[in-house]
């Protein structure tokens, strides 16, 4: 077997053991799926390099092999003719891995079993397996290649609730040393190279370090450093390090918002805590007052996550949609009202904002629509983002004693009435608790429960709820904190609906906006809103509003119960209503006491102290950049100071002429490293002015008399002759490179490469020491 082919099959390994680090954060075959593709990788690149490939196109090559085994994997819809990845693809990998970090900062492991997250894992995998490959076999550094498995493992170890168990270190150590030793065999059958840094040893030393302890020596200091460094440099990272998507871009200040259909519960709660409050879309028409304007709905809930339920076939947009589920009177009766939206640039989504139910709507190609939730979505990857479009929908108006009298014999499909198995007694027996006064008719039960949400149960509105909708975060929330947003009030009355046997999904959308000139309604990313829709049969899906009076004015005017019992808004009402069909209700208030809402620029409400709203750290921002830009400048300036600041003698010397040397490099001179003090000196002659030649040669003579003639003058002062000769070059310089050598001299990069290499030798001689000690104790033990 060739050397390259040990060195890539081991590197594969190693791959392969470190991933088992990562089993306790995600779910699923992950492991299995990356090792596969890292070997296909592997694969392609040893026959590649048996082919006698340019060693700097094998990379390449594996990059966009891995490309398409990731789009094929689990992007293959989006692929141009089934088998190239296109615009599409990327748009919604980008969109994937959005949501993936979103889940990965809200939940705690295990993460759940979803597809946008064992894309995630599977990528990190496979590119760290090729980062692997290149340093190890392109690069033939394959000490260096255990920062990488080293990152994979501290990642889990720093965010797995108590740690990892000890027995997750092995697996990735003995890839490492399995890889070390490949690399080691390999030199070796080359006939060996000497590891750099203990160039300076004596051949006749009987004392040697290990070479693979100096690299381990190494890369133990590196990663301590990181260690050190990553910490605090996470926090500081933007939430747009992989972007809020690819497509679409915006005409405005906003970073606006991704709505993915992967899980679009992750993008509102993203949107509504750390979004820009940019506008999303404007719209004329449609019911007074305004309406809820819906993306999807999510159906299937399996204890950890609300998606989007598989869906069969969808239906093309070529005239009007099927007709509302569940609805069976008569649709010729049903008033219609027109719609005219525009979406500006800042909402990019692959879900159509329409209100509930749609009727017809002007998008053709590239788009369909679901006929059981009568969601509008792109087919080929397209989004909203800028498109106008005209719709009609129905206006029903269901009475309360419709509602009440409806009975439900069965689910309209095999998904919302499923009451997970994992969900908590406690929360089963607190729904029968709220609703025990509706003597079993579910309409009764419906009103009693959004009731109990908004007024009786005590909850406050707060975007601060971090948890999730999870089943464990809805047990915190129904049951302790009673603090949250729509997304816990929507999710927790769904699933108490649920439990008492009313088949219940959750909308995600908006809410009606803000009125403006000429009847235009302005939806911004803020009006992101969830709410429970539940099913009467006879009706359909009727929408409910749990969430409290401070996010939502007031309830639905059909869910008033046919009892007479009202609900008990908090806020008075005013002569518009706010929902399609609606009574008289108030507007969407959004009270200025509460520091956890934005208000209508997107800028939390505040104690209106500039600098603890972000001045403070704005200021901190702009001394760090300027410090960052002054390093070089410093380390000059230190360096020279030092070197002026040497009594006379031969390091005092030549520290004055590295002075020189690097003025001139600062300078952009020709300086020579190969020339001799003379030839240098002759150099210094050319370009100096004739009043400052006698200086420049005794300082050249100087130099080659203390490194050449025994009997020099040790005493050899030359700071003098220095300053003048660094004065006549800085004088005659353009201004403009005097600029740049103060603010960013070239010659500082040197001591970069220098420290580093005072480090390694640092290191080696500490490698010497232990083997020294090592040695004589030894030594006196066989005495």
């Amino acid at each position: 077997m060739t050397g390259h082919a040990r060195i890539s099959i081991a590197a594969w390994g190693a791959t392969a053991l470190g991933s088992l680090v990562l089993t306790p954060v995600f779910s699923g075959p992950f492991v299995f799926v990356s090792a596969f593709l890292c070997a296909l990788i592997t694969g392609v690149g040893v026959l590649l390099q048996n082919l006698r490939i340019p060693r700097v196109v094998v990379p390449i090559v594996q990059l966009l092999v891995l490309t398409e085994l990731l789009s094929l994997f689990f992007l293959h819809s989006t692929m141009k003719f089934g088998l190239f990845p296109w615009k599409a693809t990327a748009i919604e990998f980008n969109s994937q891995l959005v949501d993936a970090m979103d889940s990965i900062n809200r939940f705690s492991a295990p993460l759940p079993q979803d597809p946008h997250l064992t894309l995630f894992a599977v990528t990190v995998i496979s590119v760290t397996g090729f980062l692997i490959h290149v340093i190890a076999v392109q690069l033939r550094q394959a000490a260096w290649s255990g920062l990488l498995l080293l990152i994979m493992y501290t990642v889990p170890a720093a965010t797995v609730h108590g740690g990892l168990p000890w027995l997750l270190f092995i697996p990735p150590a003995i890839g490492y040393i399995v890889l070390l030793s490949s690399e080691g065999r390999s030199r070796l059958s080359r006939w060996g190279r000497r590891i750099s840094g203990v160039s300076h040893l004596d051949a006749a030393e009987p004392v040697e370090a290990s070479a693979l302890g100096q690299a381990g020596r190494r890369i133990g200091l590196t990663v301590v450093a990181i260690a050190a460094l990553l910490p605090a440099l996470l926090p500081a990272l933007p939430e747009g390090v992989l972007g809020n998507g690819l497509a679409g871009g915006s005409s405005g200040t906003g970073t606006g918002a991704s709505i993915s259909s992967t899980n679009p519960m992750l993008d509102m709660g993203r949107n509504l805590k750390r979004g820009e409050n940019v506008v999303a879309l404007t719209y004329k028409g449609g019911p007074s007052g305004g309406s809820y304007l819906r993306l999807t709905a999510l159906d299937l809930f399996d204890g950890n996550t609300w998606q989007i339920a598989p869906r069969g076939q969808e239906n093309k947009l070529n005239g009007d949609l099927t007709p509302p589920p569940g609805f069976t009177g008569d649709l010729s009766n049903v008033p219609q009202t027109t719609m005219d939206i525009s979406v500006t640039r800042d909402l990019r989504s692959q879900l159509v904002p329409v209100p509930y139910p749609l009727h017809s709507i002007s998008l053709r190609q590239g788009w369909s629509y679901d006929p059981g939730a009568l969601d509008v979505m792109s087919n080929d990857g397209s989004i909203a983002a800028g498109k106008e479009y005209r719709l009609t929908s129905y206006d029903l108006q269901p009475t309360p004693e419709q509602l009440h009298d409806s009975i439900t014999t069965s689910a309209p499909d095999r998904y919302t009435m499923v009451v997970p198995e994992t969900t908590p007694e406690s929360i089963k027996q607190l729904a029968y608790r709220v609703t025990a006064d509706a003597k079993d008719n579910k309409f009764e039960a419906a009103v009693l429960l959004q009731d109990w949400f908004r007024t009786g149960g005590g909850f406050t509105y707060s975007t601060q709820n971090v948890k999730g909708s999870g089943m464990a975060a809805l047990e915190d929330f129904l049951l302790t904190s009673k603090s949250g947003y729509c997304e816990q009030f929507a999710t927790g009355m769904a699933l108490m609906s649920r439990i008492l046997g009313i088949p219940a999904r959750v909308g995600i959308g908006f809410l009606p906006g803000t009125a403006g000139k000429d009847g235009e309604y302005t939806v911004r990313m803020h009006d992101m809103h969830a709410w429970p829709e539940l099913y009467f049969q006879g009706t359909g899906w009727v929408r409910f509003e749990p969430t409290p009076s401070a996010r939502v004015a007031t309830t639905p005017g059909w869910t008033v119960p046919a009892s007479g019992t009202t609900t008990t808004p908090t806020t008075p009402t005013t002569s518009e209503p706010a929902t399609p069909g609606g009574k008289q209700t108030a507007p969407i208030d959004k009270p200025r006491h509460d520091p956890n809402l934005p208000d209508q620029t997107g800028t939390a409400i505040g104690s209106g102290n500039w600098f603890r709203n972000g001045g403070g750290q704005a200021i901190a921002g702009v001394l760090g950049v300027i410090l960052l830009i002054c390093i070089p400048w410093l380390v000059r300036t230190l360096t020279r100071r030092r070197r002026y600041l040497r009594p006379p003698g031969r390091a005092g010397a030549e520290g004055l002429w590295a002075e020189v040397r690097d003025t001139a490099r600062d300078l952009h001179l020709d300086w020579s490293d190969i020339s001799t003090p003379r030839q240098s000196g002759q150099w210094l002659v050319s370009k100096l002015p004739e009043e400052t030649h006698p200086a420049a040669r005794r300082l050249a003579r100087g130099i080659e008399a203390l490194r050449y003639a025994g009997d020099s003058n040790l005493e050899l002062d030359l700071r003098d002759d220095t300053a003048a000769v660094r004065q006549a070059l800085w004088v005659q310089a353009p201004t403009r490179r005097r600029w740049r050598a103060r603010l960013l001299p070239p010659s500082w990069r040197w001591y970069l490469s220098r420290g580093t290499a005072e480090a390694s030798d640092l290191l080696d001689e500490f490698d010497l020491l232990l083997a020294r000690l090592r040695s004589l104790l030894l030594r006196k033990r066989t005495a």
